[in-house]
This record gives structure tokens, sequence and C-alpha cells, in this order.
């Protein structure tokens, strides 16, 4: 089992920034590849960035590409998401999970853990 708790959401105007953590517990946090996701109100969980284990590989969906940037640092048992330039459409609870597959997904039925999110609030 892992257990996952993000922190860091919050109130944001538009053009600013914050950074999510997320803090890992249980088994070997660097065996897993770790995700963000969102889920706006009355729309479905969408796949924001994933990183790999070494933190050698990230991935990002194309909206958020050049404005947020996944990072873990596997000594504290945490992966960040420092978002930049944030617009209200960020808005959504964030996310953050756990695959133990060897290649990264944008899928989240693939994780396997995940936390119980942080909401993210950017106003115009």
């Amino acid at each position: 089992q892992v257990q996952l708790v993000e922190s860091g959401g919050g109130l944001v105007q538009a053009g600013g920034s914050l950074t999510l953590s997320c803090a890992a517990s249980g088994r070997t946090f660097s065996n897993y590849i770790m995700g963000w996701f969102r889920q706006a109100p009355g729309k479905e969980r969408e796949f924001v960035a994933a990183i790999s284990w070494s933190g050698a590989i990230t991935y990002y969906t194309d909206s958020v590409k050049g404005r947020f940037t996944i990072s873990r640092d596997n000594a504290k048992n945490t992966v960040y998401l420092r978002m930049n330039s944030l617009k209200p459409e960020d808005t959504a609870v964030y996310y953050c999970a756990a695959d133990r597959r060897v290649t990264i997904t944008t899928r989240s039925k693939e994780y396997d853990y995940w936390g119980q999110g942080t909401q993210v609030t950017v106003s115009s």
C-alpha cells in the first residue's frame, strides 16, 4: 500500500503560481511512476502530468505544457507540481497518483493509489 497526501492548493489570481506537493508513505516511493490529475466540477478527471521513477522522463497534457513542471525528490518521498501562469480553466481538484508500471500512462484507471485531492481555484 502507498498512502498519498496532497497539499499546497489554494486561491490564486490568474497569472499567478502555486506549487502542489504530494507526500508518499508506505512502499518504496522510487518504484512508482507518479502522476497528477485534476477534476473540475461537472467534468471527468483528466491527466495533467507524470514523471518516471528516476525523474528523467516527464510527460504533460498539452494544455499545461510550458506552464507546469512536475518533479520528484525520492529522498523525501515527495512529488511536486509547479504551476505558473495559472488560468481560470486550471481550477479543479488536483490529485496525485502512483503507478507500479514501468512506462508512463495518461489513463487514470492504470494508477494504483490516489490521494484525497487538493483544491486549486484561479480567479479571473
